[in-house]
């Protein structure tokens, strides 16, 4: 094999790699993109979600009833709650990540079966980590 055929093969494993890298890129930037486009732009602050905000989000993303049935629209209240770390009466963006993550969560334990809360965050000795 001479290096031209050594690089075509490495062209086209990076080639059959490209599109795992392109789908998380893709979800990365949605995730920052929805929020910035339901996040109210107040003159020069940090963008936050309120909770008028927060429920559109929740309405006209959120399509999927695995989904729909861990947080909607209806449970607003109980949502800011939960998601308002801070207590400002908004949701930041690393607020609104822990949402898409715990939501991220749900869906990967009705998918699997696996991956139940195990005791407040600390590992049972002989269990394995999902």
């Amino acid at each position: 094999m001479d290096s031209r055929e050594g690089l075509c093969i490495a062209s086209q494993n990076e080639v059959q790699r490209a599109p795992a890298m392109a789908r998380l890129d893709q979800v990365i930037t949605n995730i920052v993109d929805i929020f910035l486009d339901y996040a109210a732009d107040d003159g020069g602050k940090k963008p936050k979600l309120n909770k008028e905000e927060l429920k559109k989000v929740f309405e006209e993303e959120i399509q999927s009833p695995e989904l729909k049935d861990k947080i909607n629209a209806g449970d607003i209240e109980e949502a800011m709650k939960m998601l308002d770390k801070n207590h400002d009466g908004e949701v930041n963006f690393r607020e609104f990540c822990r949402c898409v993550s715990d939501l991220a969560k749900c869906y990967y334990q009705k998918k699997t079966g696996k991956g139940g809360k195990k005791g407040k965050g600390k590992e049972r000795e002989g269990e394995e980590e999902d």
